[in-house]
């Protein structure tokens, strides 16, 4: 990343840090673990509720403490448990505590403790609402978490930028480790936003699919169908990631994060803002369009996002431009934790060399012209990729990812 940090004193500026990928962990409807998850995204498109099954939270908090736990910042938990042994351990991470970080972001929050307690209040009474639901339900408790298992005492933060707020965590948390401020980074988001107020506000405003299916660029697209899960990727300076012999899936070479502007929820319909924050991200990674190979899109299968979405791709990088997925087909839509979740993916496409296709697509829009990666994976020379999302409140979120230094 071209981050610079100014140096105590008021010395000269120094030149950001290469920022390693090290450890990834997810939680997904479609596959708990990263092998689980890769398995789902390069497999059939799932069929009824994209929820989160089997997931054993009592693991890492306890058959008690894990009842006092929103599902959300559950997610969180068991993703940042994979991802730090993925990196090989708590151990090895270990170093100055005031300078590693804890960033996961989040659409909603402890929406599901919040419904359900609202339940027993209207039911039961006050005395009966639990008194662990303001830490269940509050939107940083999953970063507070991490923070405290793991002893991390540098920043620890919250990004609340609607279904952006996965990917910008990753790309906020890249940047305390390119400018210095940090040597390690906790960094991701979680969402577990399935319940039945949540469902019928989406539903009740149009947003969702009214087939059932999620059609990320499809001809006959209606909508995004509701997705849950969690995803958190272990940053670290390149230096040190080397030094120590750990495995780096990529390098993490640039990120931007820009706003529309334009509507509360409809994004920009000339992707104004959408080309702005490529751009960015791109200058930051010191790329040029033409050195992007893939796009892993925002893709949420709605009209309006989708058509924006590849309108601005086409305008920033050309047609038919880099190999574009989206693996919403898969997923579903996990606000807040999608772009963790597509960070991963992204990830992943690297360490097996191959890009996931675009689930659910079948006919083509004629409006569309992207060279989208359907039907099977298709084999892929791992070279300079990109991660989209984008959110309710004009949010736009950047990041570019390029191999591991050989």
């Amino acid at each position: 990343m071209r981050a610079v940090h100014a140096t105590p004193g008021g010395g000269p500026a120094v030149a950001g840090r290469r920022v390693a990928v090290t450890g990834i962990g997810v939680v997904a409807p479609c596959g708990i673990g990263k092998d689980a998850f890769w398995a789902g995204l390069i497999g059939p498109a799932p069929t009824g509720d994209l929820r989160v099954e089997g997931l054993d939270a009592a693991a890492v908090y306890g058959p008690k403490e894990v009842r006092r736990v929103d599902p959300f910042t559950q997610f969180a938990a068991v993703a940042a448990a994979e991802a730090v042994d993925d990196a090989g351990g708590a151990e090895a991470l270990a170093g100055d505590p005031d300078r590693a970080g804890v960033i996961i972001g989040t659409g909603i929050g402890g929406i599901t403790s919040f419904e359900e307690q609202h339940t027993v209040l209207m039911e039961r009474g006050a005395r009966r609402v639990s008194p662990f639901l303001v830490p269940m339900m509050m939107g940083n408790r999953a970063a507070a978490d991490l923070s405290m298992r793991y002893g991390f005492r540098g920043p620890c933060e919250a990004t609340v930028t609607a279904c952006a707020a996965g990917t910008h965590s990753v790309g906020n948390g890249a940047r305390l480790v390119a400018t210095g401020r940090c040597d390690v980074v906790l960094a991701g988001s979680a969402e577990a936003a399935m319940t039945p107020l949540s469902l019928a506000g989406f539903g009740n405003m149009t947003a969702l699919s009214t087939s059932g299916v999620s059609r990320p660029f499809d001809a006959r697209r209606d909508g995004f169908v509701m997705g849950e899960g969690g995803a958190v990727l272990v940053l670290e300076d390149l230096e040190r990631a080397v030094a120590r012999g750990a495995r780096i899936y990529a390098e993490l070479a640039g990120a931007a994060s820009t706003a529309d502007a334009y509507h509360i929820t409809a994004p920009s319909p000339d992707g104004s803002g959408a080309v702005s924050c490529m751009e960015l991200a791109l200058a930051d990674a010191d790329l040029r369009p033409g050195d992007v190979t893939h796009i892993n899109a925002h893709g949420t299968s709605t009209p309006k996002n989708d058509a924006a979405e590849a309108e601005a791709i086409a305008k920033v990088f050309g047609t038919p431009g880099p190999a574009v997925t989206s693996i919403k087909g898969i997923t579903g839509h996990s606000l807040g934790a999608a772009g963790s979740l597509e960070a991963v993916a992204l990830a992943l496409t690297f360490a097996h060399r191959a890009i996931p296709p675009t689930a659910g697509w079948e006919i083509p829009d004629p409006d569309i012209h992207l060279d989208l990666v359907v039907g099977e994976p298709r084999a892929w020379e791992p070279g300079p990729a990109m991660s989209n999302s984008f959110g309710f409140g004009g949010h736009n979120g950047s990041v570019v990812m390029v191999p591991p230094p050989a």
